[in-house]
């Protein structure tokens, strides 16, 4: 009776206002933060961090379970996906590994749930907010610390101290890539942050600041045409939300013809664009990686070979054979969709195409028809989201899968056909 009594106290305090916000700070710090903590705590330590976050948000809404409005708010699209993604274990050549990534991925998705249910979107745009200006002065920190006053790379946290040359910088995100991404978001949170007047604006303009420079020096290409194409979208965002409604289909569709266009004549003429930008060598490397994965993707074809998210570091066939110019092994196939084609095949992409797309429609119309300025905050996110996938797979994995979930459910319980259902 006694442990039954402090379990029911703890539910009630993790359902507090203050402990949740801690909590989601937490967790967004986490996952953002997750290179750092593997080379700090080792993969084990990783799991047990993600373990215990899994529980304490669960506890958090058991707590909150009589105030949060469950009917129609789980899309069936992400339930299809991590289904199906769970599925692949039975057919899967390492059935070990497989288990575990998907026992991951369960638990990044838990706590994407976890930022959407339990806190609103202001909320969970202020957590965020405190947990990117934490990593991006940590970040800074630990690389003038090896660049300008030791003088000598961090080798354990991907940090080669090159800050004293301009950049790139690689911070707590191990790559320059992630660290671009992790600077970006907070850029874009810090905006959101000063617009609907969650913070004071010198912390905004410091904060903005920070980001700005964090931006500058990681040179990232990827990060640069992420960049390029949240501009576009802040731009349309700004005209769509300042049109009349009877006017709002004809401007999607100009956008959307648009968009077709430029992505058009960036197919085409991408080997100048891509040297334009910097990015051909890391190109090469990319077009020769996707080279081999088709080939090991043809043996499997419709149902993968097995869901492991995050690529394994164990010697399992066929990710201990992808290997890079210098016969490193890559982490990821550095492109989220033939990555899923590798491990889940054309029906478990698909299902993921799917779930994107409907996310990104269903956040678009939020963004430009609600009036609340959080509601921009998703879709500028799936934009960072989108095009960064087209050379890295955050989207399956980690801080990135976390992110989608969260904005695919804020999405979907503001625009879910489920909504209109009536009530049992």
């Amino acid at each position: 009776m006694r442990a039954r009594r402090y379990l029911s106290a703890w539910i009630g305090f993790s359902a507090g206002g203050h402990f949740s916000q801690a909590l989601a700070t937490v967790i967004v710090l986490f996952a953002f933060g997750q290179p750092t903590a593997e080379a700090l705590l080792g993969t084990a330590g990783v799991d047990a961090a993600l373990a215990v976050l899994f529980l304490l948000a669960g506890l958090s809404l058991l707590g909150q379970r009589y105030r949060i409005e469950w009917h129609g708010v789980l899309p069936l699209s992400l339930l299809a996906f991590v289904g199906y993604c769970a599925l692949s274990v039975l057919w899967s050549e390492y059935s070990w590994v497989a288990l575990r990534g998907t026992v991951s991925t369960v638990g990044f998705v838990g706590l994407g749930l976890y930022l959407a249910l339990g806190r609103d979107l202001v909320q969970v745009i202020r957590a965020s907010g405190d947990a990117f200006r934490i990593m991006l002065v940590t970040a800074l920190g630990l690389e003038v610390l090896s660049g300008l006053v030791l003088d000598v790379p961090f080798p354990a946290l991907g940090i080669r101290g090159d800050i004293a040359y301009g950049g790139p910088i690689q911070g707590i995100g191990g790559t320059r890539n992630f660290m671009g991404l992790i600077a970006a978001m907070a850029l874009v949170t810090f905006v959101v942050e000063f617009l609907t007047r969650s913070v004071t604006t010198w912390r905004a303009v410091a904060s903005t600041a920070l980001a700005v420079l964090a931006l500058m020096l990681v040179q990232s290409p990827i990060t640069g045409l992420a960049m390029v194409a949240l501009a576009a979208t802040a731009l349309a965002l700004w005209s769509l939300r300042h049109a009349k409604p009877a006017t709002r289909p004809v401007v999607n569709g100009v956008l959307g013809a648009a968009v077709l266009l430029l992505v058009a004549i960036g197919v085409l003429f991408r080997h100048r664009v891509l040297a334009e930008i910097g990015a051909a060598g890391g190109t090469a490397t990319r077009f020769d990686l996707w080279a081999q994965i088709r080939t090991f993707a043809a043996v499997h074809p419709i149902q993968g070979w097995g869901w492991v998210g995050s690529w394994p570091h164990e010697a399992v066939v066929p990710y201990v054979t992808f290997l890079d110019p210098d016969d490193n092994r890559f982490t990821s196939g550095l492109n989220a969709f033939v990555d899923a084609w590798l491990q889940i095949g054309l029906g478990g992409t698909i299902i993921l195409g799917l779930t994107a797309l409907l996310a990104f429609a269903r956040a678009w119309v939020t963004a430009t028809t609600f009036p609340g300025v959080a509601y921009v905050w998703p879709a500028a996110v799936l934009v960072l989201l989108g095009v960064t996938s087209t050379a890295e797979s955050y989207l399956l994995h980690g801080a990135g899968l976390m992110v989608f979930v969260t904005v695919l459910v804020v999405a979907a319980r503001r625009r879910s056909w489920r909504r209109h259902l009536p009530h049992r």
